[in-house]
């Protein structure tokens, strides 16, 4: 199998290709991730991009409106032979993951669970819990995170506890951002015990009804997320805060998302919210001057 060492030149059109695809994909995702990339060098940011894309694409399969649910199965299982070897008509990063999951000593079962977060959203569309809730936060963000510290590189074994801490609170973030967009899809992450809890009602959710039950039940939700926030903040060593820069750049940025929303109570049926570009520039300015 002909593999290009990311970083160094690339020795193949098809691998520039692959590696072009992958930039592309990142930056037409317009994601807090990307953005994050800056405090790499280059051949990690590389690497992050080709990982990410990855992500992306699978991500994408689970999301796409004009797929069945048995189609995109057969896409998520096709992912699932790809990063293990070649097989007939794979994406056009595949050859690029799998040189990465050498480079970096990934083990397959480490993309298995991301997949088999992404493939939760084929079949799952109710959390009775906030425990099953927390299987499918593992899967598609804290499983992420451990990937990413991989190649971010870390020397202290308790890095992991932080990457597993910070996915949890960035994914409860979207989870609290996207309620509306997720009604639209006929998702809902919301644990059913927490709606019941504030008395408020899955009847009550689709029909978007915001009252004090609703924000009580979301102010819920963001403190179980500033939890993971404090947590991750807790567990990250001294010694890898300046490898971490990237995913310190993410924490800031959605700890900033998580206090907009917030303050605005909560009113993700009728707004989507995000943090302005020049609010990021400066986070991220901030976060490379805090580990300089």
């Amino acid at each position: 199998m002909k593999r290009n060492e990311l970083g160094r030149k690339v020795g193949s059109a098809t691998n520039a290709a692959e590696f072009l695809n992958a930039e592309k994909i990142t930056r037409q995702s317009n994601s807090n991730l990307a953005l994050a990339f800056i405090a790499l060098g280059r051949e990690r940011r590389r690497d992050i991009t080709t990982f990410y894309a990855f992500c992306r694409l699978i991500d994408d399969i689970a999301d796409d409106p004009q797929l069945e649910v048995a189609a995109k199965q057969r896409q998520l299982d096709q992912w699932r032979g790809a990063i293990r070897d070649r097989v007939t008509n794979e994406p056009a990063v595949a050859d690029d993951v799998r040189t990465l999951m050498t480079k970096y000593r990934l083990a397959p079962a480490m993309f298995d669970e991301i997949i088999s977060g992404v493939e939760m959203d084929l079949y799952t569309k109710r959390y009775a819990t906030f425990e099953e809730l927390r299987v499918y936060c593992y899967r598609v963000a804290s499983a992420v995170g451990l990937v990413s510290i991989e190649i971010f590189g870390y020397r202290n074994p308790a890095c992991r506890e932080y990457a597993i801490q910070l996915g949890l609170a960035l994914q409860m973030t979207n989870i609290i951002r996207d309620v509306g967009s997720d009604l639209e899809q006929g998702r809902i992450y919301l644990p059913q015990e927490d709606i019941a809890r504030f008395d408020y009602s899955e009847t009550d959710l689709m029909a978007c009804t915001y009252n004090e039950n609703f924000r009580t039940l979301m102010q819920f939700q963001a403190a179980r997320a500033h939890e993971c926030f404090r947590c991750a903040n807790a567990a990250l060593p001294r010694e890898d805060r300046h490898s971490m820069q990237a995913a310190e750049i993410m924490r800031a940025i959605y700890q900033r998302l998580l206090e907009l929303i917030s303050m605005d109570h909560f009113r993700v049926f009728d707004k989507r919210y995000s943090v302005s570009r020049g609010k990021k520039i400066a986070l991220v300015v901030q976060a490379l001057l805090n580990f300089t």
